[in-house]
């Protein structure tokens, strides 16, 4: 795992001594990328360079070490990511005469993409990655991101310059850098709490989004080549649901499983898990110990307020396993010791609060291993989040209702304040009685008023929706994602919410905490239920084998259960999350009044305070929870202070 960043002088009037001074620069704000090793390569013939450091996993030798140059000498390629069948790859490149130097799986990429074209090549791997390709030739520079986005790249032009690489942050080391807000990109970062790729928070800067091929020719012409679409394998697959019975269908699963995290097993250095106690990282986990001579080293966080704690669980299910298990417990005072730096890892504002413990086990991990296996991306491929059967309850109740008898049914309900729901709500038997019902009935009212089933999801998603106009001069996005005609392709809701959230927040959130949190530290994460194998696969599965009696991860649980005892991971669905509520009305609160006065919420003329006022007092008097959307507005002003203002808290 490693990091990269680079920039095209169009007018390639930059001598070679600036730019490989320039790309220095600009890869030493990611060094915690690769603390290994580092390098830089400039053509002032072009206007190229590039700048590269290393996360050394396989072929710690200097054979390893990037800008890479291919055995021609025609293409220079940094690569930030794994590729786990390069084995095979590299035989068949050795059929065809080629030697290699080592045994790197970037040595692999460089001369597969030589060889067969960056298309072909990237369609025989199997891995997570990024790169940038240069040919010396053709002046030619594509960039790639692996299938479902694990690895990030972006890219963008700001005058005479072209920048790309792996972080945003790289960028502002070059003087062309203008790192000025895009304020649409922000106002869809308040409603669901990240920025949506393609957009950056900065204008003039765009993500690439996953199965995609950039490529920059020399005459300036941009072509964009999709050679893995993820919304051909969800339709493809839906059309071509498996005809395998329940038993054949756990299986198939359990072997393409156990193949992919074997394949994930492959390092120079030690490895280890993140093991929550949840289905999906102790599927992980199972499969790992099922195929080590050792124990496994698996970590896992845990807090002292006993409704977000799952330690517990996750000790019970290592000590069954038999790993070696390491756990932390984590408080408000070791949150907040962190907060400080949490803009200086994310580069743009994110506000997924899970990124704390994620930054914290990656920590944790980091003390015994370099790579750390995780069990990300089971939810969207299984169909785990409770919201899909919620959403489905919700519009099937509701949907049928003309949009004006939803809107004046939502009306009423927000008559009722969520105090009042509450005690109405106590009057029922507790077996009946749910936490915050108040807050849940006003969340429904927000809900129904979408116009179809897709926008009612758009609006679950939602912690500030776009009439709140809480960014001043932007309208916001309304919708997840840009998918004219989904509805007639995928006609099922859960499988459309299920599609969404595999290209938005799957991306965009989970793997960018991901990608954030264990580079932060150091430390490379693996997530083999991400497996593009595994995807297309999970697609063609029957509705019945995700989602049963309102429980999602159906097969995936019967999988488990074959290394597992049921009783040891069957339980309602947590999350990995904080008790955040609680702690911005207490030992957080001093830190975030501080953020949320109204002279610092309008200091940078980007938001309108009035509405987060108002929030923010709702929430401290406890009459409404408001932790996810404040914490959109903390984390945002967080990191305009760092990284835009440069002020270090």
């Amino acid at each position: 795992m490693c990091g990269f960043a680079g920039f095209i002088d169009i007018s390639a009037s930059t001598p070679q001594d600036a730019l490989e001074r320039l790309a220095q620069a600009m890869v030493d704000p990611i060094r915690h990328r690769g603390p290994d090793a580092g390098g830089v390569w400039a053509d002032a013939t072009a206007g190229f360079a590039v700048g590269f450091r290393r996360l050394a996993i396989i072929d710690l030798s200097a054979a390893g070490d990037q800008p890479m140059i291919s055995a021609s000498g025609r293409n220079v390629i940094v690569y930030n990511g794994e590729t786990y069948n390069a084995a095979e790859i590299r035989a068949d490149l050795e059929a065809l005469g080629i030697r290699f130097r080592g045994h790197s799986d970037t040595e692999v990429v460089l001369e597969a993409c030589e060889a067969w074209g960056v298309e072909a090549a990237v369609a025989r791997m199997n891995g997570m990655f990024a790169f940038a390709l240069w040919d010396r030739r053709d002046r030619r520079l594509q960039l790639v991101r692996d299938r479902v986005g694990i690895k990030p790249l972006y890219w963008g032009k700001l005058g005479g310059t072209i920048f790309f690489g792996s972080q945003s942050k790289s960028f502002a080391a070059h003087p062309a850098w203008r790192g000025e807000v895009d304020q649409e990109a922000l106002a869809a970062y308040f409603q669901f709490g990240y920025v949506p790729s393609p957009l950056s928070v900065f204008r003039g800067i765009r993500q690439i989004e996953p199965g995609r091929i950039l490529s920059l020719e020399a005459g300036g012409t941009v072509r964009d080549t999709v050679y893995w679409d993820a919304r051909s394998v969800a339709e493809t697959g839906q059309g071509d649901l498996s005809k395998l019975t329940e038993q054949d269908a756990i299986e198939e699963l359990d072997r393409l499983l156990r193949d992919a995290v074997k394949s994930r097993l492959v390092a120079d250095v030690p490895l280890g898990a993140f093991l929550s106690g949840g289905i999906d990282s102790s599927t992980v986990v199972a499969l790992m110990q099922s195929q080590s001579t050792h124990k496994v080293k698996s970590f896992s966080i845990g807090f002292r307020e006993s409704d977000h704690d799952e330690a517990a669980y996750a000790k019970a299910i290592a000590a069954h396993l038999g790993t070696n298990h390491t756990e932390l417990y984590v408080d408000a005072g070791q949150a907040l010791d962190l907060i400080p730096s949490l803009a200086q890892w994310y580069d743009e504002p994110f506000a997924d609060s899970s990124q704390i413990p994620t930054l914290l086990v990656s920590q944790l991990a980091r003390s015994s291993v370099t790579v750390s296996l995780s069990g990300d991306g089971g939810d969207e491929l299984f169909a785990g989040y409770n919201r899909y059967a919620l959403g489905e309850l919700i519009w099937r109740r509701f949907g049928s209702l003309p949009l004006p008898v939803r809107r004046a049914l939502s009306g009423a309900m927000k008559m009722v304040s969520p105090d009042g729901w509450d005690s109405v709500h106590g009057f029922l038997p507790g077996r009946r009685r749910y936490s915050q019902f108040g807050d849940k009935v006003h969340k429904v009212a927000d809900v129904i008023t979408g116009e179809d089933s897709d926008a009612m999801y758009a609006r679950l998603l939602s912690h500030w929706k776009p009439e709140t106009g809480v960014v001043r001069g932007a309208a916001g996005r309304n919708t997840v994602k840009d998918a004219p005609g989904l509805q007639d392709t995928l006609p099922g809701l859960m499988e459309r919410m299920q599609y969404l959230d595999q290209v938005t927040y799957l991306p965009d959130d989970i793997l960018t905490k991901l990608d954030r949190a264990t580079m932060a530290v150091s430390l490379e994460g693996r997530v083999p239920l991400l497996d593009f194998r595994v995807v297309e696969w999970a697609w063609r599965l029957p509705r019945s084998l995700r989602l049963r009696n309102g429980s999602g991860k159906w097969i995936l649980r019967r999988v488990l259960e074959r290394y597992v005892p049921s009783e040891l991971f069957e339980r309602p669905k947590t999350g990995f999350g904080l008790p955040l509520d609680a702690w911005l009305r207490g030992p957080l609160r001093e830190w975030a009044e501080a953020m949320l006065a109204e002279p610092a919420l309008e200091a940078h003329g980007l938001l309108n305070a009035a509405p987060i006022r108002t929030r923010w007092q709702e929430h401290l008097s406890g009459r409404r929870s408001w932790h996810h959307s404040l914490w959109c507005v903390l984390m945002f002003q967080s990191w305009h202070r760092s990284v835009v203002d440069g002020v270090r808290q």
